[in-house]
């Protein structure tokens, strides 16, 4: 089915028309329509128009009004000031376009008209060290974004940048040599190679790596050991690189157990960590300072910026190769950049990476420019995240001080939820299965949407008694707000004598207009977000969306006291449509809706 004009875009074609007839100079001219809670819109470009062309606005306003019909679209058109236009549409044109949106498995909403190719880069863990609370942003913001562009058309290529390469894995390497069975899976029979859990494997890569540790710091001749397996691990010494593969392979049984928790898809192809661009490291150092991007300096490749100055007051360069010949992180982002953009066609890179390597990555990108990886066509951008901070507004710790574990964070936030679930399991009559998987997706949601809520340049306090709580802006409220809709739904198919149908004739109760108007905008909000990369924008669009629904159902009632029957048909149309709206917003932003709460 074709894509459904929104109210507001029908709307501002209408005045964009007359405007162009009134005064032809402005055709093209943006009418500047908005949401006003003086009418249902209201049109405020007239006057930069007029001041332009030296007209009198009221004036120009007045005229425009004069060529603008009623009755089908808006039912009513006023002046108000020195030349606003407040517009209200008609009840009919409400329902009518809903109903288009209702018989599209999209609800209506388009396909960008300027869908390309975008390479997001997310969910970045390291190998053989555990994901703390630090890695959630990162995956929960990516994983959204990769939802909201593809749904509107976009091509997405996930790219996960783990760190599976550097010195530290000569250590660790060099231990594995010498204890060959540090990283072997025993079963209960005490057979090797026995199926390991994501907690088992991380217990592994914490034991070995705190042994090879305090060997490294204790002998000298183990420490020299632990740096000649650097340079044969750099060297591509088969070996070398068969004990390095076992770390990654046990790294992904605990990451892929980590993201199963956080009910997110992760597939190997999509896992290209630092090793994957090793091979273009040297040409890359190479184009660089070939066409005079970089310089030697002191014996580094840099590249220098006047814009970007140390405390000394001197440039800060972006090292590209160390003095010893060393590859630095921005080697290995320059050669993901060559490799997104010529390899996998990308017109869009997008890094959802901490706020704190925000100049790491702008000279990443600027050198990038310059070297003419990325230009107009090209672009790339970094959707900087803020820290995860604790009640206290401090950084999130362990009351001793230590990085929380993710897996804890989550396994806290899942039995919180399940207890808020249980409470209320017995009015709905959920089965104990029942429980446990909604107490799943009610405390997965909760942290993804706690997230997802606030914009991810600010700072957010990870509080789980918020989070799993019925009121306010949390994602449980959003998830019994569907759970209700459904028990109304499947109450009135009950009854057998009225199902969802849109009715034009009727008159809409202001409640109802409320509710229409918002769902009317799903679409324009959609392409917002995914401009704008602000996944927060939709969790907002959809916590008010509830609210609405719930003045909507208190003002107006469906099942009882009982409506007249195309009324109470009517009003199960917009539960309907606000239930299918939500379970769609919400799968976006990685969230489930069951059905029962």
């Amino acid at each position: 089915m074709a894509s459904v004009p929104s109210l507001a875009s029908s709307v501002n074609q209408r005045v964009a028309d007359a405007l162009a007839s009134a005064l032809p100079e402005a055709g093209g001219a943006d009418p500047l329509l908005r949401r006003s809670d003086r009418a249902d819109f209201q049109a405020n470009g007239i006057l930069a128009l007029a001041k332009k062309a030296k007209a009198n606005p009221r004036e120009l306003a007045t005229t425009v009004v004069g060529s603008i019909p009623t009755g089908d679209l808006i039912r009513d058109i006023e002046v108000s000031g020195p030349g606003f236009l407040n517009i209200t549409v008609s009840d009919r044109a409400i329902i009518e376009t809903l109903a288009a949106r209702a018989g599209d498995d999209r609800l209506g909403v388009p396909y960008a008209a300027n869908a390309g190719t975008t390479v997001i880069d997310y969910a970045q863990p390291n190998v053989a060290k555990e994901m703390h609370v630090g890695h959630l942003r990162s995956a929960v913001i990516g994983a959204a974004m990769v939802e909201i562009l593809e749904f509107t058309g976009e091509k997405v290529v996930r790219r996960h940048h783990i760190g599976d390469w550097g010195t530290q894995f000569g250590m660790l390497i060099q231990y594995l040599i010498e204890h060959p069975h540090e990283l072997d899976h025993k079963s209960v029979d005490g057979a090797d190679d026995a199926e390991v859990s994501g907690e088992e494997a991380m217990s592994n890569l914490n034991r070995l790596y705190k042994a090879s540790r305090a060997l490294f710091d204790s002998d000298e001749e183990f420490k020299t050991r632990a740096r000649a397996r650097v340079v044969d691990l750099q060297a591509g010494d088969e070996q070398t690189l068969a004990m390095w593969q076992r770390f990654v392979d046990e790294s992904k049984i605990y990451f892929y157990s980590v993201f199963d928790k956080l009910d997110m898809d992760i597939q190997d192809p999509d896992v290209v960590g630092e090793s994957g661009y090793n091979d273009m490291l040297v040409e890359t150092c190479k184009l660089l300072e070939d066409s005079g991007v970089a310089v030697r300096s002191n014996g580094a490749l840099c590249v220098f910026f006047d814009e970007y100055k140390g405390p000394d007051g001197n440039p800060t360069p972006l090292i590209v190769q160390k003095s010893d010949g060393g590859f630095g992180y921005a080697a290995t982002d320059l050669s993901a950049i060559r490799d997104r953009v010529s390899h996998l066609k990308a017109d869009t890179l997008i890094y959802v990476v901490d706020a704190r390597q925000s100049l790491h990555f702008k000279m990443v990108f600027e050198t990038a420019r310059r070297a003419g990886w990325l230009n107009d066509e090209v672009k790339a951008v970094q959707l900087a995240f803020g820290t995860v901070l604790g009640k206290d507004g401090k950084p999130f710790k362990t009351r001793e001080g230590e990085t929380v574990r993710l897996v804890d964070l989550l396994d806290e936030a899942v039995d919180r939820a399940t207890a808020v679930v249980r409470e209320k399991a017995e009015k709905v009559g959920l089965s104990e299965e029942e429980i446990v998987e909604n107490g799943r997706y009610v405390g997965i949601g909760a942290v993804k949407y706690a997230d997802l809520s606030t914009s991810p340049s600010r700072d957010y306090k990870f509080d789980l008694d918020q989070m799993v709580s019925l009121n306010g802006d949390t994602s449980v409220y959003l998830q019994y707000a569907y759970a209700r809709i459904k028990s109304i739904l499947r109450k009135a198919a009950e009854a057998g004598e009225r199902t969802p149908l849109a009715h034009p004739e009727l008159e809409l109760a202001p409640a109802e207009r409320a509710l229409g108007l918002h769902l009317d905008g799903f679409g324009e909000l959609i392409a917002e977000a995914a401009a704008e990369h602000a996944p927060h924008k939709l969790a907002a669009y959809l916590y008010q969306l509830s609210s609405l629904f719930t003045t909507f159902y208190d003002q107006c009632p469906v099942i009882k006291p009982e409506p007249e029957l195309v009324v109470g048909e009517n009003r199960l149309f917009l539960c309907d449509l606000t239930a299918r709206t939500l379970t769609k917003g919400m799968s976006l932003l990685g969230i489930r809706t069951p059905e029962r709460l």
